[in-house]
């Protein structure tokens, strides 16, 4: 392992443990918010780590330069695959980081350095974990910027995770942010295939009706790719096929994230909940080299395949407020994209009292 922070103190070490953030009770959910607050924060970025230890020990003078250059209010993480805390057997607390055995506790204490050392000292996180080293989510939010509300559920229920850690919902004054990591499709009519991803559509389309009363901002990895112009070689997706497997509907056929049902899933989602995917409206053509967020392995058949799985949707209502969305890996060799096999995502939004704001103002 690459040494980026100081060594970790053996057990028994009386070295204090890092401090996130000065903070007070929240009455409404039993969660902290900062005692200092600014305005709603108006640059975000989202991203799938593909294992956020990992980049963590691997990619961490990149990626934290990266944070540095962009300095985004809100960081949306998927696939943290760390795992939650509470011992064999015993059940698990998914917000706080698992540090029952000696390897757990050395990795929970890189990862808590990590996030306490510049940039990300000025932020502070929520965790929401899996049991094992498996998906999860991390929303890490700048102190001064902190929600009235945070959930770990799409019901909005006070300390409900949903299951695996998939999804975060920080409420602010005037919008509300929503981190998911969507399961994938699968290839088979399986029970944790075709059935988990068609109630996880069902729950999101509830989800963004019954909270339509404020603004949202819906960002992650959300596997699936809406349009033939959000994959690098459509007729390659839509004939892919495990095992030659073919499924018994035609519209479950192809590679999970690009079938004909997820895609008129999703589009039903953007309409029925009045929701725009802020990527798309900024970038209207196809660009081969840098217009995905998922690439495929450098070696093998998905070498050169990509697709756009990572999205930031926004409510309609903050359409002309969009300043930026972007992408920030490129070509087949995966520059920017810091280790995993997704790359980062912005967004940016003017001020709600100055839409004119300049873009470049807000370039890296």
């Amino acid at each position: 392992m690459k040494r980026y922070f100081q060594p970790v103190e053996k057990d028994g070490s009386s070295t204090k443990k890092p401090t996130l953030s000065a903070s007070k009770k929240n009455s409404e959910n039993g969660e902290t918010i900062g005692e200092n607050t600014k305005t709603e924060p108006l640059k975000f970025l989202t991203w799938n780590a593909n294992s956020f230890l990992l980049r963590v020990k691997n990619d961490w003078p990149e990626f934290t330069n990266f944070i540095t250059g962009f300095d985004p209010d809100v960081i949306a993480i998927q696939e943290v695959r760390i795992p939650a805390a509470g011992s064999k057997g015993a059940p698990k607390n998914p917000g706080e980081l698992k540090d029952d055995t000696g390897s757990a506790r050395e990795e929970k204490q890189i990862m808590m350095r990590a996030l306490s050392s510049p940039p990300f000292s000025n932020y502070r996180v929520w965790w929401s974990l899996a049991d094992s080293k498996y998906a999860g989510t991390a929303l890490i939010i700048k102190k001064c910027f902190q929600p009235k509300a945070v959930f770990f559920n799409l019901d909005k229920k006070a300390s409900k995770h949903e299951p695996d850690g998939r999804v975060i919902l920080a409420e602010f004054e005037t919008f509300r942010i929503l981190n998911t990591y969507a399961p994938n499709n699968g290839w088979k009519e399986e029970e944790n295939s075709f059935p988990r991803r068609r109630t996880w559509d069902k729950r999101i389309l509830e989800f963004v009706l019954q909270c339509s009363d404020k603004p949202l901002i819906w960002c992650g990895d959300l596997n699936v790719s809406h349009e033939e112009i959000d994959v690098s070689h459509p007729e390659f997706f839509s004939a892919a096929k495990l095992n030659g497997y073919v499924p018994p509907n035609k519209e479950d056929c192809g590679q999970p994230g690009f079938t004909l049902a997820e895609r008129k899933r999703f589009a039903n989602i953007l309409k029925e909940g009045k929701l725009i995917d802020a990527y798309r409206l900024l970038h209207k053509e196809k660009d081969m080299e840098q217009g995905f967020s998922w690439s495929g392995h450098p070696i093998g058949k998905y070498r050169g395949k990509r697709m756009r799985i990572d999205y930031f949707i926004v409510s309609e209502k903050l359409k002309d407020r969009i300043l930026v969305c972007d992408m920030h890996g490129k070509g087949i060799e995966l520059k920017g994209f810091y280790g995993s096999d997704h790359c980062p995502v912005t967004l940016v939004l003017s001020e709600a009292s100055s839409i004119n704001t300049r873009e470049s103002d807000f370039s890296i």
